[in-house]
């Protein structure tokens, strides 16, 4: 659940991927990384493979060497890559539209894809054998109804779909299980209440959000009709905890409708920082945000979702980029609740732990010897918290905060008649031994 998305690339620097690695964070997916100021460097097929009319079995064709870079410091980092075989977001489409069509030639990119992950996997090409395990296809292809405005697919739908099926279907061929494919990276499905039959809509869509809905029965129809492989399903939301629970627990109807419940789940772009009305997205230390990050994840690891990346631990001005301050080049507060659920992470294993408060979020894990509560209050006051504990006296307890005063630290407080207060969004971690 604290996965994330693009790493903190300093230009071409990747000195910061120790905040990763200090926050355990297992995996980060490459999307949007292009590279900083359009030098379109990292990833993206047309940066790796810049002539489309080049033979791409030609170890020539490629430039691999800026993604190289990126993917071994992941690598020596402890973080898995997990990489979109696609092209980042064109924001800027209506003044030129650079990358967003479909390839020209499906199963040539299907090759050139191939290609990439024997580079990475199979040591082509002055390679590597990273066996790098996700392999997503395109990003966003449902973001827009009209595909002449779209910034991530300016074709119809069906032609995803269809890129899609070359692709999974070649991919599979050539690396079986040792891979795993699957996509579509949906934007997200805002209008799910239009489907509570889950048959979709009635009519034609009439603006994106509808769009997305037809979208997502168009793929799961295609692909079961044509076999179409699909080891995950990856989709978006950029909405409050509470919402993004009812969206998670709507994709999970829908993949048992199609026959997918087998599938991975991979809610693979999430950010709050447009969730809050009223709240400048743009203030990266504004007090709410590290709770409601944090909540995410501890709500999310009870829910239908194996992988969580938070969108994203990029280094720069972007109000998504949420973890660190550009001008500083430190770690803002939300990137500290990154380090409390990786504490119950490395613990192992989950144990029962609920909060009657609906705005405090809570859970806990234990090993042999030691356990970990982590509570998140996401409310603009002070809870003060009764305690219910089974195995445990207060003076076991040691106390970890996140809020105004505290960066993951120790406090040195005690619990005393199992009381604890949590200021408004504070985060807490305690620590049982």
């Amino acid at each position: 659940m604290h996965a994330v998305g693009q790493p903190p690339l300093d230009h071409i620097q990747t000195s910061l991927f120790h905040y990763l690695t200090d926050a355990g964070m297992p995996q980060s997916r490459l999307h949007d990384a292009a590279g900083a100021y359009g030098r379109n460097q990292f990833v993206d097929i047309p940066n790796i493979f810049r002539n489309f009319d080049a033979d791409e079995n030609d170890p020539a064709s490629y430039s691999f060497g800026f993604t190289d870079i990126m993917i071994k410091a992941l690598i020596d980092a402890d973080v898995e890559p997990y990489f979109r075989l696609g092209v980042t977001i064109e924001n800027f489409r209506l003044i030129e539209r650079l990358t967003t069509y479909p390839p020209a030639d499906f199963e040539k990119w299907a090759r050139i894809c191939e290609h990439i992950i024997r580079h990475y996997n199979e040591g082509w090409a002055d390679g590597f054998h990273y066996g790098i395990r996700y392999w997503e296809i395109w990003n966003e292809a449902d973001d827009c109804l009209d595909p002449n405005i779209s910034s991530m697919w300016a074709a119809p739908m069906e032609e995803y779909f269809r890129l899609y099926d070359v692709t999974a279907k070649h991919l599979k061929a050539c690396f079986g299980d040792s891979i795993k494919v699957g996509g579509y990276a949906a934007t997200g499905v805002n209008a799910y209440a239009q489907d509570e039959k889950l048959e979709g809509l009635d009519r034609p869509a009439k603006d994106d959000e509808e769009h997305r809905i037809e979208f997502i029965h168009g793929f799961f129809r295609y692909i079961k009709a044509h076999g179409s492989p699909i080891d995950f399903f990856s989709y978006h939301t950029y909405n409050p905890v509470a919402t993004s629970v009812e969206h998670v627990r709507y994709y999970d109807r829908l993949l048992a409708k199609y026959g997918y419940s087998h599938v991975e789940r991979h809610l693979n772009e999430w950010n709050l920082c447009w969730a809050f009305p009223g709240v400048d997205p743009n203030d990266k230390e504004n007090p709410v945000f590290a709770p409601s990050t944090l909540a995410m994840m501890l709500a999310m690891q009870n829910e239908a979702v194996d992988i969580l990346h938070y969108y994203d631990a990029r280094l720069g001005t972007s109000c998504c980029g949420g973890l660190f301050n550009a001008a500083t080049r430190q770690p803002n507060n939300t990137y500290w609740g990154f380090h409390m659920f990786n504490a119950l992470y490395k613990l192992g294993d989950q144990v029962a732990c609920s909060s009657d408060d609906n705005a405090v979020y809570a859970l806990a894990a234990r090993n042999d010897k030691r356990a970990s509560l982590v509570i998140a209050n996401t409310a603009g006051e002070t809870k003060e918290i009764e305690l219910s504990l089974v195995g445990v006296a207060d003076k076991e307890i040691e106390v970890m905060r996140i809020d105004n005063v505290y960066r993951y630290t120790l406090t040195g407080e005690r619990i005393k008649n199992s009381k604890l207060t949590v200021p408004a969004y504070g985060c807490v971690e305690l620590r049982f031994f």
